[in-house]
């Protein structure tokens, strides 16, 4: 049984990575996490919603992932939770009028349970009252809503802001989601051991969307110095992702994601000088298994005994590089070819959230397994998260 079980209010259009990466994070470190949204039931979808600055005034919106609730509105009940998670986007503009979620957040905030809000979901606060004199950050435009419901302002320097008052964690944007999901951890009464290590993400233009972003920062908000590189790519440069999406066809869709800002420069990589790697899935392994330098990479990691953690369509690079040889392994069913040509041992991803650990090895079927996928290589790497 999990030691702790928050909430997760959620609704359509909220922003992808800001109700994804919190949710598949907090579950990795053994949260329960329950999404619900009004009028809808467990195994109902809500639309998400891709928001980026791309260099106008505002930011950009294109349409993300279907996220599939897990819990039931009507059903819930607040003292049965031990922590609150509000993602931002669009979704708490219509939130913010819904007497039932208004009464809810008050519970939360009467009760002086963690409340963590990100970039619009401050809006929700606002309209619940539960924001008067207390310090507050958000996305810039909604300043107006939280200075007249009587807020502390505290302007986000940076989209990586976040703020702690008491019981409340209110952050800018996804950019803040490593400090932002840490600080809700400790709220909990969490403490993390063993994260002092340095862990390298193997990057390429149209990777999965999620496969990279939540691992990434589920690792950083543990800690963890995450560098992610892509070669011809320096640090600072964007890789465009591809969201991947399961929506009743033969195979998944594609969407554009969204982009991706590495860390380091590909040429200077050092592999002795990381504890792991990471190989997202999405599109990218397809080119960059025919990349004799990303070879190299991942065979060093691997003949130096260091977790090799691989998802989806990442195990092409794997069986390129020859090191899937008397390993059992999973994958996005697709690449089973590539497993079994590659000496790999076929593990049949049903369900789909399937992954698996084999000596150094943990490979994941696709993004559903994140909670799993991190957690395993947590375990590789001797990191706790303890309640």
């Amino acid at each position: 049984m999990a030691a702790k079980k928050v909430l997760m209010l959620c609704g359509d259009y909220m922003e992808d990575y800001e109700v994804m990466v919190p949710f598949q994070a907090l579950q990795a470190y053994g949260v329960s996490v329950d999404a619900v949204c009004p009028s809808k039931k467990a195994g109902n979808i809500c639309r998400t919603a891709v928001h980026q600055g791309i260099g106008h005034q505002t930011y950009s919106e294109t349409k993300g992932h279907n996220f599939t609730l897990n819990a039931s509105f009507d059903e819930i009940t607040a003292s049965e939770y031990d922590g609150l998670v509000i993602p931002g986007g669009r979704a708490p503009e219509y939130l913010a009028m819904d007497r039932k979620v208004l009464n809810l957040v008050r519970n939360f905030s009467d009760a002086k349970k963690p409340i963590a809000s990100v970039c619009h979901g401050q809006l929700i606060l606002a309209a619940a009252r539960v924001v008067e004199n207390r310090t507050c950050t958000a996305y810039p435009a909604v300043k107006p809503v939280l200075v007249a419901a009587g807020a502390k302002w505290e302007e986000p320097d940076t989209m990586a802001k976040c703020t702690v008052d008491g019981n409340l964690i209110t952050a800018a944007t996804y950019d803040s989601h490593p400090e932002f999901i840490s600080l809700f951890v400790k709220a909990l009464g969490g403490s993390v051991a063993g994260s002092d290590k340095k862990i390298l993400f193997l990057c390429g233009d149209y990777m999965e969307d999620y496969e990279v972003m939540v691992p990434f920062q589920s690792l950083q908000a543990l800690g963890c110095h995450v560098d992610a590189v892509c070669p011809d790519k320096g640090g600072g440069e964007k890789c465009p992702t591809a969201i991947h999406d399961f929506e009743g066809d033969q195979t998944y869709s594609e969407k554009p994601g969204h982009d991706f800002t590495l860390t380091a420069s590909f040429e200077s990589v050092d592999a002795s000088s990381y504890d792991a790697l990471v190989i997202p899935g999405g599109r990218a392994p397809e080119y960059l298994a025919l990349n004799d330098k990303v070879i190299s990479l991942v065979k060093a990691f691997a003949d130096n005994g260091k977790p090799i953690a691989s998802i989806c369509h990442g195990q092409q690079i794997l069986s390129a590089a020859g090191v899937l040889k008397g390993k059992k392994c999973t994958a996005y069913p697709a690449v089973k070819l590539n497993v079994v040509l590659g000496g790999g041992t076929w593990l049949e991803p049903d369900p789909i959230h399937r992954c698996f650990t084999d000596g150094n090895l943990v490979t994941g079927a696709a993004w559903p397994g994140h909670p799993e996928f991190v957690s395993q290589l947590m375990a590789l790497l001797g990191i706790k998260v303890s309640f």
